[in-house]
C-alpha cells in the first residue's frame, strides 16, 4: 500500500434522504453522521447531540420505524430508509398524544433529553402497544435523563399506551357493531 492510498480525499457525495415524509437531496461527505446532516443541512434541530458516542440517546430518531442513535449512523447509511425526527410527531401546533402525555405527566425538566425519549417511546409503542409498565421502564433505561428520575417518563409513556389501546378497542368495537 502506498502513502497515496492512505490519503483518500473526502469527496462530497449526493444522497437522498426521506425525512418526515419529505424527500431531501444533500451533498455531504460520506463520513457525516445522520444527526449532523439532520441538524446542519436540513435544519431539523429537534434531534439533540449529547454524548456523540451512542450512550445518552438524545439523538434518537426512527429509521424504518425503529429507534436508532443518529450520532452512530452515517447519513449515507440512511439513504433509502424512512427517517422520522421529533418534528414529525406534532401536526402543526397540535401536539401528538405522546407529547401531550409527557406534558401532562411532567415528564420533562430541562427538555434536552425529551426528543430522544419521545422517539424511543414512539418506536417502542408502535412495536409493543401492549407493553407493561415494567417493559417501558426497561426500555427507557436505554436513554439518559439527569433531571426527572425516569418515573414521570415511564408514567407518561404508560398513559399514552393505555389511551391508544382504549382508542383501538373502541374503534374495533364500532367496526363490529
Amino acid at each position: 500500500m502506498t502513502d497515496d492510498n492512505l490519503m483518500t480525499p473526502r469527496e462530497p457525495q449526493l444522497i437522498a434522504l426521506n425525512v418526515n415524509g419529505e424527500q431531501h437531496e444533500v451533498i455531504t461527505e460520506a463520513r457525516r453522521t445522520l444527526v449532523d446532516v439532520l441538524r446542519h443541512e436540513l435544519r431539523l434541530t429537534g434531534t439533540h447531540v449529547g454524548c456523540e458516542h451512542g450512550i445518552c440517546g438524545a439523538c434518537t430518531v426512527l429509521v424504518d420505524d425503529r429507534p436508532v442513535r443518529a450520532c452512530l449512523m452515517f447519513a449515507a447509511q440512511a439513504e433509502g430508509a424512512r427517517i422520522r425526527t421529533v418534528e414529525s410527531l406534532a401536526d402543526g401546533n397540535l401536539l401528538s398524544d405522546l407529547q401531550r402525555a409527557f406534558s401532562e405527566h411532567h415528564a420533562l425538566q430541562c427538555g434536552f433529553c425529551t426528543p430522544g425519549f419521545l422517539m424511543l417511546a414512539e418506536g417502542f409503542l408502535a412495536e409493543r402497544p401492549e407493553a407493561t409498565k415494567e417493559e417501558i421502564r426497561e426500555v427507557v433505561a436505554a436513554n439518559m435523563c439527569r433531571c426527572t428520575g425516569y418515573q414521570t417518563i415511564v408514567e407518561a409513556i404508560d398513559a399514552c399506551a393505555t389511551a391508544r389501546r382504549r382508542a383501538c378497542a373502541r374503534a374495533c368495537d364500532s367496526k363490529e357493531n
